[in-house]
């Protein structure tokens, strides 16, 4: 009996072949992977190749996000977070402010403080460079993670200085990597109908490749579920990818699905869940040359990442301990997990927990 293949199920077979061969999926791959429905068969190719990079390993940090301010030049159209100066809710922090949280709330075995903030004009670039060096100085032990590319270009724009000299400064204060956001989509098409009002598709690229070209190891992440297309959504993984081809420097990629304004948001105002898993798998598909594939719990919820783990992500993110930015607008997800809890999750997933530094050294297989 011959099998007649429709167009569909060749090109599917095609791709799997690739996938099968370790061969690079190209633009257009990608998008028919975006407008096929066959869910399966794109997780279980997204599968085999984790499996091939990570094997059953899955990844989690013990950390804590912190917020200095939440004051912000930009008026991005998907952000609940930011406000003006003066503004009720508005606040910026100084730093012994801040360890009088983190004093309450660290706990032994914390690795990272998680960092971000708005780009607040009512102080210098010295407030943000004086609280990495104050909390440097204060918890030797952490590594800093803090400030998205976006970030630097505002650094840039307020000090005076190249990226370069922005980002050497803020490492020899005692940063050790940079946060992933401010990528949201890399269109520019998407950043104007959005009102993104900070660095553009070509500077936030130009800072990653700055930060790697100084030694440092970074992340990305990707805004989705609002507006952009699906060959948007290709495209910024393959500014990624060949940033990555030239510096090896990003240590994971964290898609993100857009919260809605709203914890009482109904349905068809989120991103379904068949997307997010859609999402992961073609990002893990796509990104051959970056080892990690986050699914941030916060966005997805607990359920949905843990099925993400057998659609090709081999990182869960950390503890958090009150995470704000998702939570000021809809999400509905915990503030944070334990340990034991991140543990359970992996683990109740058929996959091997691995407690992790910053920059994926393992601390301790579970």
């Amino acid at each position: 009996m011959s099998i007649i293949l429709n167009e569909t199920d060749r090109r599917m077979a095609e791709i799997a072949e690739k996938v099968e061969h370790g061969e690079r999926l190209s633009k257009e791959d990608g998008v028919f992977l975006y407008g096929s429905d066959d869910l399966l068969t794109i997780g279980q190719l997204a599968n085999k190749v984790n499996l091939r990079k990570n094997g059953k390993k899955v990844y989690f940090i013990e950390n804590m996000s912190l917020y200095f301010t939440n004051v912000c030049e930009a008026h991005c159209a998907f952000c609940h977070y930011r406000r003006d100066e003066g503004e009720e809710g508005a606040f910026t922090l100084t730093p012994e402010q801040m360890f009088e949280y983190i004093d309450e709330h660290l706990q032994p075995g914390m690795q990272e403080f998680h960092i971000t903030g708005g780009h607040n004009t009512h102080v210098s670039f010295d407030y943000y460079l004086g609280y990495v060096r104050a909390l440097k100085q204060r918890y030797p032990h952490m590594s800093i993670k803090a400030h998205t590319a976006a970030e630097i270009e505002f650094f840039s724009r307020i000090s005076g200085l190249s990226y370069k000299e922005v980002l050497q400064t803020l490492v020899d204060a005692g940063l050790s990597t940079l946060t992933g956001g401010g990528a949201e989509i890399l269109s520019e098409r998407y950043r104007q109908k959005m009102g993104v009002g900070k660095a553009t598709t070509e500077q936030w690229l130009e800072v990653q490749r700055t930060a790697h070209s100084l030694g440092m190891k970074t992340h990305a992440t990707m805004l989705y579920g609002s507006i952009e297309t699906m060959e948007e959504r290709i495209q910024h993984m393959i500014y990624l990818r060949e940033i990555q081809d030239d510096t090896d420097g990003f240590l994971v990629f964290i898609p993100n699905a857009v919260q809605p304004a709203s914890v009482s948001a109904g349905i068809k105002r989120r991103v379904s869940a068949f997307d997010d898993l859609k999402t992961i798998a073609i990002s893990r598909l796509m990104l051959d040359n970056i080892q990690h594939i986050k699914a941030y719990f916060i966005n997805l919820g607990t359920q949905i990442t843990q099925i993400a783990l057998t659609y090709g992500a081999s990182d869960v993110h950390g503890t958090i301990v009150k995470e704000r930015i998702s939570h000021a607008a809809g999400a509905l997800s915990p503030e944070g997990l334990t340990r034991d809890e991140l543990v359970f999750l992996v683990k109740g997933a058929g996959r091997i927990p691995v407690e992790r530094d910053t920059f994926y050294n393992e601390l301790k297989v579970y």
